[in-house]
């Protein structure tokens, strides 16, 4: 990780996948005048899908949700560079990588300085041919094994001692070799313990159930349990 600071703003940054200038990066104007956004998609804001040299990166301007959100929309009180939520998340995903769970690469976070306040932004790479689970769900069902990757894959993250917090189907992709991703780091962080894992765990299993309900999708009960069958098996290498 590298660092730009001018005046107000900070920017930490991978140089090994930024190509564009670390100064413009995490601006989404500047990507526009270069004919470089090639998609977006609609959450709490809009993250842009930009075009990088090799890779597609995903540009996320931080907003805040709820009903204060309506008021202060994307405005946070600046304690310190290392507090703010774009280089927490920039960090805890290198974390991951490092853990060796399937998180996306993180090229830039960025984060500007006003008065009391700040607001930040987080560049990282888009998984490439992948699809979240409710759009998946939504066409067919899965099988055991995938399931039991996804809990592989929430285990490895839980050993690395990384608590996701609001851990749910939108939040696990699946790519077209059958690859689980996890992605949305914000305001997660690194965690001792373990009753925190089984909340996670609980809260996805909600998350099936509402999508079940709300969209119909592909899911049962056995499945989630082809899931926990997945987390509980031993890590390989122990």
């Amino acid at each position: 990780m590298q660092v730009y600071k001018n005046k107000n703003e900070t920017i930490w940054y991978d140089s090994d996948l930024l190509s564009v200038p670390v100064e413009m990066c995490t601006n989404a104007p500047y990507w526009y005048l270069q004919n470089r956004v090639v998609g977006s998609a609609q959450g709490r804001g809009t993250t842009w899908f930009v075009q990088l040299d090799d890779i597609q990166g995903a540009l996320r301007h931080y907003r805040r949700g709820g009903l204060f959100g309506k008021i202060v929309k994307d405005q946070y009180l600046f304690k310190a560079w290392e507090q703010t939520r774009s280089y927490q998340e920039f960090t805890l995903l290198t974390k991951l990588r490092a853990a060796g769970v399937n998180v996306p690469r993180p090229i830039a976070a960025g984060a500007i300085k006003i008065g009391f306040l700040y607001r930040a932004d987080l560049l990282s790479e888009k998984v490439p041919n992948a699809c979240d689970l409710v759009d998946i769900l939504q066409e067919k069902p899965l099988s055991k094994l995938v399931y039991q990757s996804i809990g592989r894959e929430i285990r490895k993250m839980h050993d690395a001692s990384v608590n996701h917090t609001d851990l749910n189907i939108h939040n696990i992709l699946l790519d077209n070799e059958q690859k689980v991703w996890i992605i949305d780091f914000d305001k997660c962080y690194s965690q001792t313990g373990e009753e925190w894992k089984a909340a996670n765990l609980e809260r996805l299993k909600r998350s099936f159930l509402k999508e079940q309900g709300k969209r119909n999708i592909h899911w049962n009960e056995d499945e989630w349990e082809a899931l926990v069958e997945g987390y509980e098996a031993v890590p390989e290498g122990r």
